[in-house]
């Protein structure tokens, strides 16, 4: 009874905590902007377990914490991660997915200010991180995309667009999502 207990509450834990997250580019991480317009609760999740979905973030009703645009975190707290990249150069990603789910998962280009897509996907995955898997693809955890040759004048400007790696759990019904803020240089 007791072992049966003990790997009960191990299974629990490990459930709880540690989906998945994208652990290379660098990724916006909460700080005192976020708190100030998310909450100390919203702040407190984030920092908590990295790697866990949005629908365990809570937003605490602000208006201007939108957990479904780069987990609410906010981009004044991450000037100093802007990333410059060149139309058409390959950007490397690397995600760390300790507990799988599997669903669909792309990364795209989003404009911050509207929360809407810029252009088609730069990847997608129709089926992303299968638990029934045995071992998940490499292309699962490392993977490339290559920068838009059609952005024109925009995302030039810090805080303007960012990449967003977004995956949806369909049996767990649980959304992950990480955003790389950029720049597009000349």
């Amino acid at each position: 009874m007791r072992a049966s207990t003990f790997f009960t509450s191990t299974f629990f834990a490990a459930t709880a905590l540690a989906h998945g997250n994208i652990v290379s580019p660098p990724v916006r991480l909460p700080g005192p902007v976020t708190q100030q317009v998310c909450g100390a609760d919203t702040v407190s999740a984030l920092t908590a377990d990295e790697t866990g979905p949005l629908e365990n973030i809570p937003s605490n009703g602000a208006p201007d914490c939108n957990v479904f645009l780069c987990k609410g975190v906010q981009f004044e707290d991450n000037q100093n991660n802007v990333q410059a990249f060149a139309p058409g150069e390959q950007v490397d990603f690397a995600a760390e997915l300790p507990i799988p789910h599997e669903g669909p998962c792309n990364v795209s280009v989003v404009d911050l200010a509207t929360n809407t897509l810029v252009g088609q996907p730069l990847i997608s995955f129709a089926s992303y991180a299968d638990e029934n898997l045995a071992q998940l693809p490499l292309n699962n955890t490392q993977f490339s995309v290559t920068m838009p040759t059609d952005l024109g004048t925009q995302c030039q400007q810090p805080g303007e667009c960012a990449m967003q790696w977004f995956w949806f759990g369909t049996n767990a019904q649980q959304t992950y999502e990480n955003c790389v803020d950029f720049v597009m240089t000349a």
